[in-house]
């Protein structure tokens, strides 16, 4: 099937599913609880109220995000709910657009349409994207951002590059350890822009922390100097949707408040974890080294996070889209292999498993569970370990001998894709091979 032909159809296909999702979504009478503090958040900006002390809806939610957040929130206050709830998703399912083809960026594949909007179309009903709607948060405008970033192409605007970062990290801190994993990467490396991307996204996070003082510049101390340091704000460790190691180490130590436990493993974690992606980027195999140091830095944020709820984990999208494109370039045993593992990621993800254990959150039930609800409710952080053990196994254990020579090259090679072969020798059809390679490099 030519591409004109199946981007029509992969757009009807998308276009059905999504308004499946939709009425799904009605149908659940979803709440959308989150963006009504997110409102509540931008009116009490507006109003000079204490943002720290604000309680919104009927759960008296608090103010987790910095304040640099609740300033952006403030455009939110000018609709009503319903209207507010009808742009939400329509944005949110956007984004998802958005990350999907961003996700199929990094892992290498070329930027077609049809493929973007079936990936689109399945990916919708994954719990965690599914609950980021529900809830009308904003995950997938992190992972947009960060992804926005780490798929740009030198030359294009790179200069900005770690802009993203930076804002999404004074949106919600858990994205500055992608910076962490960029210095990681330059340091070890040299030459690298891994440096410079890395300084553009710490300035960038500075300039949202200044201008959330320069505005609110009592809510930014009480932020900063306190509640930044209030884990117990978010909610109860051991619920059953925080599927970050504390919440795992909660539920099985059967107390609210993991303590050093969760510290040293978290700490331990962080290094081994970005360890992994330091080296998954610099000598793993191509061409989807740069994609498995990305989602493993992903991944090791979500563990370690004091609190990483299911709507946290929308980066199942781009984790599963890379397996799927492994499995496509992959041959023989190897290929059913990465096959398997994309099916059980989907499976895992689309399995909603964690909402099948008791879990109301009043009565605490997640500190009396047995083991088999400690097994379901650790299902994200085990795929989490997995990906990151995947990784490491995937990646040589020594630099390889012409890995100055790696770096240049072209992200896929052209066996891989029949039709930009064809392409690629009709037009340098007479020219020396060492002048293609060389083109092929610059795009």
């Amino acid at each position: 099937m030519t591409a004109r032909r199946a981007a029509p159809i992969a757009a009807s296909v998308c276009l059905a599913s999504f308004v499946c999702f939709w009425l799904a979504q009605r149908a659940a009478h979803v709440s959308m609880i989150d963006l009504l503090v997110y409102r509540a958040e931008g009116w009490t900006v507006r109003t000079g109220g204490d943002l720290y002390a604000m309680r919104a809806t009927h759960a008296h939610l608090p103010t987790t995000y910095p304040p640099f957040a609740a300033l952006l929130f403030t455009p939110l206050t000018l609709l009503a709910t319903a209207p507010l709830r009808a742009l939400a998703t329509t944005v949110n399912l956007a984004l998802l657009l958005a990350l999907t083809h961003l996700s199929l960026r990094l892992a290498g594949r070329p930027p077609r349409a049809a493929v973007t909007l079936v990936a689109a179309a399945l990916c919708v009903w994954c719990e965690p994207v599914w609950t980021t709607l529900r809830y009308g948060q904003v995950n997938l405008l992190l992972a947009v951002l960060v992804l926005w970033d780490l798929t740009r192409a030198a030359g294009r605007g790179g200069r900005w590059a770690g802009v993203g970062i930076g804002l999404a990290a004074g949106i919600k801190l858990t994205p500055a350890l992608f910076a962490v994993f960029l210095a990681a990467t330059g340091f070890t490396r040299r030459p690298g822009g891994e440096l410079r991307q890395a300084g553009v996204a710490c300035a960038a996070f500075t300039g949202t922390a200044a201008v959330g003082a320069l505005a609110l510049p009592y809510d930014s101390w009480r932020y900063w100097t306190d509640m930044l340091f209030a884990a117990d704000r978010v909610g109860h460790a051991e619920d059953a949707a925080d599927q970050s190691l504390r919440g795992v180490l909660a539920r099985l130590l059967h107390t609210g408040d993991p303590g050093p436990w969760w510290a040293v493993t978290a700490a331990v974690v962080t290094a081994l974890g970005l360890g992994v992606a330091v080296r998954a980027r610099l000598y793993g195999p191509e061409p989807t080294a740069h994609a498995w140091g990305v989602l493993c830095c992903a991944a090791t944020a979500l563990l370690v996070s004091p609190v990483s709820w299911s709507h946290h984990w929308v980066w199942c999208v781009p984790m599963a889209l890379l397996l799927a494109a492994e499995a496509a370039g992959a041959t023989g045993r190897r290929r059913a292999a990465w096959w398997a593992a994309t099916a059980t990621a989907g499976a895992l993800f689309c399995s909603y498993a964690l909402w099948r254990v008791p879990h109301v959150s009043q009565a605490r039930l997640e500190l009396h569970q047995c083991g088999g609800q400690m097994l379901l409710s650790a299902g994200y952080p085990a795929a989490g370990a997995a990906f990151l053990l995947l990784a490491a196994v995937r990646t040589p254990r020594s630099e390889p001998d012409d890995f100055g020579d790696r770096r240049a090259c072209p992200k896929w090679p052209e066996d891989k894709w029949p039709e930009e072969s064809e392409r690629r020798g009709q037009e340098g059809a007479g020219e020396p091979a060492g002048d293609r390679l060389q083109a092929v490099a610059k795009e």
